[in-house]
């Protein structure tokens, strides 16, 4: 009877253990999809900045050195991503692919003028800062005009920080949700040992040695939750990698890294946390109120 018994408190332990793990991995699986939104989305967001691009028009009578001089200054400058210079005859070229026929030979002369055109560094692309780097620019002479779509800038910089925002209140609203269901878990797993607490209570063990192991477990299956977490993320960004390889998830290893080590730093500190109020709350009550 007594073995019996025995099988039966064992497979309810593990049983009890098991749905701890699964209900912290499919948490952490959550959040850690919601933090890979997160990084990617702000690494979207850069991306698309540095796509912007400022038109700098030089005039007619600029010499070959001064434009090579002058391309050399704009790579050096803390705001330039990239530079690139495209000549009169190369835009011409160009415009009579896209409108397909010689417009020159209508013309008789060409109209446009060398141009150096400058992706700008993602925390530059802000209306403020890009009509300051425009003064600073029309500052030299051989400058004839600055030109770029002031307000795409302003669209972009808009809807940016409308969907951080959003993602910003959901993620602290998933995380909540977070807390209190792997400390609901917990707290199952840590009540159905509460006799065994006030057993090991009433013979003079410490509150702090009667938590130590409880907390030890549950740090132990928050550390497996965690992995089972790790490996479905895993699994899905291959997945999102195979569909739409645009997006590059598995290339960028730091980060899958922060998303990775957060998940597991938020299963010991959850599990942590919440055995650690979970066995104060029983370490407390009286004899009488373990039946409640």
């Amino acid at each position: 009877m007594s073995k019996s018994f025995e099988k039966y408190q064992k497979k309810r332990l593990r049983s009890s253990y098991l749905s701890v793990i699964v209900s912290i991995a499919l948490v952490l699986f959550l959040l850690g999809l919601l933090g890979i939104m997160v990084l990617k989305t702000r690494a979207l967001a850069q991306h698309f900045k540095e796509q912007v691009t400022l038109n700098v028009f030089l005039k007619d009578n600029s010499a070959e050195a001064q434009i090579i001089e002058y391309k050399k200054s704009l790579e050096a400058k803390d705001f330039t991503k990239s530079v690139e210079y495209i000549s009169k005859n190369d835009a011409a070229k160009l415009m009579q692919k896209e409108i397909g026929q010689d417009f020159l030979e209508f013309l008789g002369t060409n109209p446009l003028k060398d141009a150096i055109n400058i992706h700008l560094k993602s925390d530059f692309v802000t209306a403020e800062k890009m009509n300051e780097i425009e003064k600073l620019l029309l500052q030299n002479t051989i400058v004839h005009e600055i030109t770029y779509d002031r307000p795409l800038i302003e669209l972009l910089n808009k809807n940016i920080k409308r969907i951080s925002l959003w993602i910003l209140i959901f993620s602290g609203l998933l995380t909540l949700i977070a807390v209190v269901l792997i400390n609901s878990s917990i707290r199952l797993s840590v009540y159905s040992k509460r006799f065994t607490i006030k057993t090991m209570q009433m013979v003079g063990a410490t509150k702090g040695f009667i938590r130590r192991p409880f907390i030890w477990t549950s740090i132990k299956l928050g550390i497996l939750g965690a992995i089972l977490a790790i490996i479905a993320l895993i699994g899905l960004s291959y997945y999102i990698e195979k569909q739409i390889p645009e997006i590059s998830l598995l290339n960028n290893i730091n980060l899958l890294a922060i998303v990775f080590g957060g998940v597991l730093l938020l299963g010991i500190i959850i599990s942590w946390g919440s055995t650690y109020f979970a066995t104060k709350r029983f370490l407390n009550l009286r004899t009488d109120e373990l039946y409640y």
